[in-house]
């Protein structure tokens, strides 16, 4: 007697499984289209109110540099308003000393570089002229003649842009006094805050911003003092490299990979070639040989043993995310964008994890350490080959 083999029965037929599908699909699409609306929306109210929002930004991420030393006083008994202002006129003081230390070699080598920059414009014209470009002097003469005309085309771009530096410097001064009152204030009454929050907002609201806040501030904090360290290192053992070499504006060259280490990636990128372009103009190919050397011994220093070591518990960020995030800052707000890239999208990524936190809460899972082994995909699964089916009458454990 022959056994009919019959299929399992069914609840669902294929098109139903389809249209299940498909609808998750429709549903998960119109989520991401109101999430890109409301994230184009957003970008736009940030681009309307970018003048309110940005020396609040720069003020908070002054205040994290700022206040430990506030607190530090306040502990030891000094009025709020006292200890701020005793650390901001330090700061001040600081600052204006660099500047002052590095204004006059500004000053006078400036003179020097110009004259080697001519000199140097003469040696590429020199090089244009020999093999492997053989260019004639009628032929750079016409390159040099189309540049001209198309400045003096120009001229009335040039000269409202010219306006335009003069207004834009004046908002620059009215925003340093911004940020500096902003500064002053979020330092003496900045722990009201997260009471004021708790009274307004109500529980558990009012929790789950002083928690999310909180792991802000420490994230801010950590970065801005840690890529402080970090470029002060780079500037520090460039500078030592420059000032050996006797290359010109050395101080000012190591104030400027100071400032660009807090663009990370980029910044150090930049600098490091501005040292080498000075070196080349001013001391020739040898030396801008050396300050290359130099430059990248830092730099490797820095991103095989300082930044791992320093940056990872307070930054936590795939190198890949960062300049993601550099490119979008600075296309869309310029060299300010850039900087503030990196804290914002650290301040984003705290958001995640500690939304990941709740979710993990409500559902009870656990995710999976950083170091196991990876599960086999669906994928995976289907590719392998079923397992031979035993001849008749053979055992079943044949197989």
């Amino acid at each position: 007697m022959s056994e009919e083999t019959t299929n399992p029965p069914t609840t669902r037929t294929r098109g139903e499984v389809y249209g299940a599908a498909g609808t998750w699909l429709a549903l998960w699409s119109l989520r991401l289209i109101a999430i890109a609306a409301m994230l184009y929306v957003l970008t736009w109210i940030i681009a309307e109110f970018w003048t309110i929002l940005l020396p609040v930004l720069l003020a908070i991420l002054l205040c994290t540099v700022l206040w430990p030393p506030v607190r530090w006083l306040r502990g030891k008994g000094l009025p709020p308003a006292l200890a701020t202002a005793l650390v901001l006129l330090l700061s001040l003081g600081l600052l204006g000393g660099v500047i002052g230390a590095i204004a006059p070699s500004i000053g006078g080598q400036s003179k020097e570089i110009a004259d080697r920059a001519v000199e140097g414009v003469g040696k590429v014209q020199k090089w244009a002229q020999g093999p492997p470009l053989n260019l004639q002097d009628e032929q750079i003469s016409k390159f040099v003649t189309s540049i001209t005309k198309k400045l003096q085309e120009s001229a009335e771009t040039i000269a409202s842009g010219v306006f335009t530096g003069v207004s834009a410097a004046g908002s620059f001064v009215v925003a340093i006094v911004m940020v500096a009152m902003l500064t002053f204030f979020f330092l003496k009454d900045g722990d009201k805050f997260m009471p004021w929050l708790r009274r307004h907002s109500g529980t558990p609201v009012s929790e789950h911003f002083a928690e999310l806040l909180s792991r802000i501030w420490t994230t801010l904090g950590g970065f801005i003092r840690t890529q402080a360290l970090v470029s002060f290192i780079d500037a520090l053992f460039i500078g030592l490299g420059l000032v050996i070499l006797q290359v010109p504006l050395a101080g000012a060259l190591a104030v400027i990979t100071f400032l660009g280490g807090f663009v990370p990636i980029v910044g150090a990128f930049v600098a490091g070639a501005l040292a080498v372009i000075v070196a080349l103009v001013t001391n020739g190919f040898g030396t801008a040989l050396a300050v290359l050397a130099v430059v990248i011994a830092v730099q490797q220093l820095e991103g095989n043993v300082l930044s791992p070591i320093l940056q990872s518990r307070s930054m936590q960020l795939h190198p890949a995310i960062v300049l993601l995030a550099i490119a979008f800052g600075s296309t869309q707000f310029g060299i300010i964008g850039a900087f503030l890239a990196v804290p914002v999208a650290a301040a984003i990524a705290v958001l995640f994890r500690y939304l990941g936190e709740l979710v993990d809460e409500k559902t009870g899972e656990t995710p999976p350490p950083d170091d196991e082994p990876a599960k086999p995909s669906l994928w995976d699964r289907l590719r392998r080959k079923p397992a031979p089916e035993p001849a008749d009458g053979a055992p079943a454990d044949a197989a």
